[in-house]
C-alpha cells in the first residue's frame, strides 16, 4: 500500500513539473535512483544490523514518510519534550512512566511495581487474588480479598480469642481477662492473659470480683450498690437523708410528702442492705418527687432556714439515688414550680467532653469527666442534673449573714434558685470550675454576687465562698464555681442613711408646700387685678404640684394593692411632668417678658396643650409599652431597673437644660436692668437683689430637679439632702417668689386683711384711687414687667 502510495505521489509530481526536472543523474533527499526517482524507506531495518535501533533510537517506533519520516516513543515511555510525534534532526530520548504515580491503578489491598514499559500489581500480604494470579493490572477484573487466619488451625492460645483484622489477626483475651501489662489485645501475636480480679483487685470498689461466661462481674458488700450494672464497682450509699422519716414528713406537710418520702427511704434501704440491687422505676420515681416538691413550694413561701436546708439535702440525695436508675438520656421534666433537666450516661468507659444543661433562668456548662469523678472509682455511669426551683427565693432572701457587706449594703436575691448534682460524691472542690448563667429576675447595673447556700452554718444561709463573677450585664451573671450545691445571684443594694430626717424633712417639706400652693391657687384665680398670662401659667404650675404632692403623701408607699400602686405612679407620673411642661412655658414667658419684651401673650389653649396635653401623651405611650414598670415593691413610682425611669426623667432633664438656658440670659439682663435702674444704687444692694432673684428663678424653674441626676447610685448622701429640701419645700419658694415678692400681691393681701380685721364703706376718692393703682399694676403686668 505504502509502495503504491509512492508511485502515484512520484506520478503527480512529474506530471507538474514538466520542464523542471533534474537531470536524469540525481534524485530529490529523500529519493532514490532506481531507473527513476522513488522514495527511500528509512523505516527500513538492515537484514545484516538487525540490531540497530534505526534513526529514531532506544525505545521509539519510526514511521516513513513519502520523502521522509517521523519518530514516536513506544507504549511505556514518553518523550523527553512530551511531544508525540519528533524528528531524529532534534535531540529526544524516550523514558519510561512511572504507571505507579496513581495510586489507584491496582486497587485496594494491592501494591503497584513499575516496570521498564509498563507495571504489575500484586496483592499485599494477608490478601490474595480473587482469580488465583500472581500479578495482574488494571481493567483484567481481578481484585484482592481478605484472608481470614482464624479459620482452620486457631492461631491463638488458650484463654485468647483470635479476631480477624484485614490483612492480619490479632489474639484478645477472652472477657473477663487481661494481659498483665494491661494491654488487652497483640496483633499477630500471642499474649499471656489472666484474670482481670487477679490483675486489679480493687476493680470493684467495694465488692467482690467474679468471672463468668460474659466477663467479669461485682458482687457488692451490704451498704454498697453498683445499681445494678454488674460490671461496674460497688459504691457506698448514704441514706442519711431518708433515715428520720418521721421530722421529714413534719416538716413536709404536702399529702404525697410521706408515701414518696417512706418510699425513697425504702429503696435506699433496700440498696444498702441487700447483695442484689433492688429494681426501681426511676422515672415513675422522679415524677413522685416533683409532685412532691410541687406541694411543698405551691404551698407558700417558709422563712424557716432549716426547713429550707433540709428540703434542699433531700432533692440532692433523691436526685442522686434516682438518676442512675432513669433513661440513659437526656431527661426533661417540667411541673408548676420546677424545671428539670437530667443526663445519664451509662458505660465502662469514662466519659469525656463539655455539656450543658439549662433552663428558662439558668444554664450549666460542666465537662463529663468532672460529674464522673475519680476514673478509679468511676461506677460505670455518670449523671448530672440542673433542677431550678420558680419560686424557692421566696423562701431563701433574708439569709445573707454570711456575706461580707460594706456600710449601709443589703443584698437581694435576683435569679432563680438552682440545684446542680452529679453523682460525683466529691465535689466540695473540684478540679476545674462548672460555668453558671443566671437570667437576672430584674435588670439591674447594681453589682452582683454569685453564692451557694451553705446548709452546714446558723442552719443554712448564702455564702459567697468558691465562687465569683467572671461577667455580668443588666440581664445575665456569668459565675465560676469549684464546688456543688445549690446556687443564686444577689444584688447588692445601697441603703440611705439618716431614713428618719429625710422622711421628716420631706413630710414637713411638703405639708408647708400644700399649704403655700393652696394659698397661690386661691391667689391667682380669685385676684383679678393681677390675672394675665404669666399668673395664669403660675395658677397651672401650682395646681399640678399641689396634685402631685397631694397623691405622694397619700399614696407613694401604698404598695399592698398592685393596681391600686399602679395608678398611684401613673397620676404622679403624670402631674410632674405636668409641672415641669408648666415650669418650661414659665421660662418660655420669663424669656419673652425680660429679654424680648414682646407684648402678645400665649393663647389658653396652646398652653393647656403643652401643659397637660404632652406629659398625657408621654405616660400614655410609657403605660402602653411597659405597664408593669408603674409601681415597685417599696413605691408606688417607676421601676429603676426597667429604664422607664427615664420617661419622666428624660423630659424633665430636656426641661431643665431648656430653663437654664433662660435662665442665664434672664439673669444677663436682670444684671443689666439692676445697672441702668438706679446709677446710685450701692454695690451690696445689687449684689442681694441679683442673689435673691437668681436663686429664686433657679428654684421656681425646676433646676433644683438636676439634684435627682445623681440619686442612681449610692454615696451621694449630700445630693440626696439638697433634693429632698428642694424638692420638699418647692412649693412654700413659688409663694414666696411669686406672691410674697410681688408689691401688687401683698398690696392685695393687705387689703383683705384690712377688710377682714376693720371692715367699713371706703370713700369714693379712696376707691377710685386704689381701681387706678390696680389698673396700672395690671397695665404693667401686660407688658410684661417684673414685679420683683
Amino acid at each position: 500500500m505504502r509502495g503504491r502510495l509512492g508511485l502515484l505521489m512520484l506520478a503527480v509530481c512529474v506530471s507538474s513539473s514538466v520542464g523542471s526536472l533534474p537531470p536524469s543523474d540525481s534524485c530529490e533527499p529523500g529519493f532514490r535512483k532506481q531507473g527513476t526517482c522513488i522514495d527511500n524507506d528509512e523505516c527500513a531495518v538492515d537484514e545484516d544490523y538487525p540490531d540497530d535501533v534505526g534513526p529514531c533510537g532506544m525505545n521509539t517506533v519510526c514511521f516513513n514518510t513519502i520523502g521522509s519520516f517521523y519518530c514516536q516513543c513506544e507504549d511505556g515511555f514518553m518523550s523527553s519534550t512530551q511531544a508525540v510525534n519528533f524528528t531524529a534532526e532534534i535531540s529526544v530520548t524516550c523514558k519510561d512512566i512511572n504507571e505507579c504515580v496513581d495510586k489507584d491503578i491496582c486497587g485496594p489491598n494491592a501494591v503497584c511495581n513499575n516496570t521498564m514499559a509498563g507495571y504489575l500489581c500484586f496483592c499485599k500480604g494477608g490478601f490474595l487474588t480473587s482469580t488465583g494470579v500472581e500479578n495482574f493490572r488494571q481493567g483484567e477484573n481481578v481484585t484482592c480479598r481478605d484472608v481470614n487466619e482464624c479459620e482452620g488451625e486457631k492461631p491463638c492460645v488458650s484463654n485468647e480469642v483470635c479476631v480477624n483484622v484485614p490483612g492480619s489477626y490479632q489474639c484478645d483475651c477472652n472477657p473477663g481477662f487481661g494481659r498483665k501489662s494491661g494491654n488487652m489485645s497483640s496483633t499477630g501475636s500471642h499474649v499471656e492473659c489472666e484474670a482481670i480480679c487477679m490483675i486489679d483487685k480493687t476493680i470493684c470498689g467495694n465488692g467482690t470480683c467474679h468471672v463468668g461466661a460474659s466477663g467479669h462481674y461485682c458482687a457488692c458488700y451490704a451498704g454498697s450498690t453498683n445499681y445494678g450494672n454488674q460490671e461496674s464497682r460497688c459504691t457506698a450509699l448514704n441514706c442519711d437523708a431518708f433515715r428520720d422519716v418521721i421530722n421529714l414528713r413534719e416538716m413536709f406537710s404536702g399529702a404525697l410528702a410521706p408515701d414518696v418520702l417512706m418510699q425513697l427511704k425504702n429503696s435506699c434501704l433496700d440498696l444498702v442492705e441487700s447483695e442484689t440491687p433492688a429494681g426501681l422505676d426511676g422515672d415513675d420515681l422522679l415524677e413522685r418527687l416533683l409532685d412532691l416538691m410541687d406541694g411543698l413550694l405551691s404551698s407558700g413561701a417558709s422563712k424557716d432556714n432549716r426547713r429550707v436546708s433540709t428540703f434542699l439535702n433531700v432533692v440532692e440525695s433523691a436526685l442522686r439515688l434516682i438518676g442512675p436508675f432513669t433513661t440513659p438520656s437526656r431527661t426533661q421534666k417540667s411541673t408548676a414550680t420546677t424545671d428539670l433537666e437530667l443526663l445519664l450516661h451509662k458505660g465502662a468507659v469514662l466519659p469525656q467532653g463539655p455539656v450543658t444543661l439549662s433552663s428558662e433562668q439558668a444554664r450549666l456548662d460542666i465537662h463529663l469527666e468532672t460529674a464522673a469523678g475519680d476514673p478509679s472509682h468511676y461506677p460505670g455511669f455518670t449523671t448530672v442534673s440542673l433542677m431550678s426551683y420558680k419560686n424557692l427565693e421566696l423562701s431563701t432572701d433574708g439569709f445573707f449573714s454570711g456575706m461580707k457587706t460594706e456600710e449601709d449594703q443589703s443584698f437581694k436575691i435576683n435569679s432563680k434558685v438552682v440545684t446542680v448534682t452529679v453523682s460525683n460524691t466529691h465535689t466540695s472542690q473540684l478540679k476545674e470550675p462548672v460555668i453558671l448563667t443566671f437570667k437576672h429576675l430584674e435588670q439591674s447595673t447594681h453589682n452582683h454576687t454569685c453564692v451557694y447556700w451553705d446548709s452546714t452554718v446558723y442552719g443554712g444561709m448564702w455564702s459567697d465562698e468558691g465562687c465569683w463573677v467572671v461577667k455580668s450585664d443588666p440581664e445575665y451573671t456569668v459565675c465560676f464555681c469549684n464546688h456543688l450545691s445549690t446556687f443564686a445571684v444577689l444584688m447588692a443594694l445601697y441603703d440611705v442613711k439618716d431614713t428618719f430626717q429625710l422622711q421628716l424633712i420631706t413630710w414637713v417639706g411638703l405639708s408647708l408646700s400644700l399649704l403655700c400652693l393652696f394659698i397661690c391657687i386661691l391667689t391667682f384665680s380669685l385676684i383679678q387685678s393681677i390675672k394675665s398670662p404669666r399668673t395664669t401659667i403660675h395658677l397651672h404650675l401650682c395646681i399640678s404640684l399641689f396634685i402631685a404632692n397631694l397623691i405622694f403623701l397619700a399614696g407613694i408607699s401604698r404598695t399592698d394593692n398592685q393596681l391600686g400602686c399602679a395608678v398611684v405612679a401613673g397620676l404622679l407620673h403624670f402631674f410632674y411632668l405636668a409641672a415641669f411642661c408648666w415650669m418650661c412655658l414659665e421660662g418660655v414667658q420669663l424669656f419673652r417678658m425680660v429679654v424680648l419684651v414682646f407684648n402678645t401673650n400665649f393663647k389658653s389653649l396652646y398652653m393647656l396643650a403643652g401643659g397637660y396635653g404632652v406629659p398625657a401623651v408621654i405616660v400614655a405611650i410609657s403605660a402602653s409599652v411597659k405597664a408593669k414598670g408603674y409601681g415597685t415593691k417599696r413605691y408606688c413610682w417607676l421601676n429603676l431597673e426597667d429604664h422607664l425611669i427615664w420617661s419622666f426623667f428624660g423630659p424633665a432633664c430636656f426641661v431643665i437644660i431648656i430653663n437654664i438656658f433662660f435662665f442665664l440670659i434672664t439673669v444677663w439682663k436682670l444684671a443689666q436692668k439692676f445697672s441702668s435702674l438706679n446709677p446710685d444704687l450701692n454695690n451690696l444692694r445689687k449684689i442681694r437683689a441679683f442673689v435673691i432673684t437668681a436663686v429664686a428663678q433657679l428654684c421656681v424653674l425646676g433646676t433644683m430637679w438636676i439634684f435627682g441626676c445623681f440619686q442612681f447610685k449610692p454615696g451621694n448622701l449630700p445630693m440626696t439632702y439638697l433634693f429632698t429640701i428642694f424638692g420638699s419645700f418647692q412649693g412654700v419658694l413659688l409663694f414666696v417668689m411669686h406672691c410674697l415678692f410681688s408689691k401688687q400681691v401683698r398690696d392685695e393681701y393687705g387689703n383683705f386683711l384690712s377688710r377682714c380685721c376693720a371692715p367699713q364703706k371706703k370713700h369714693y376718692s379712696e376707691m377710685t384711687s386704689s381701681n387706678s393703682k390696680a389698673q396700672g399694676s395690671k397695665s404693667t403686668q401686660d407688658t410684661g414687667e417684673s414685679h420683683i
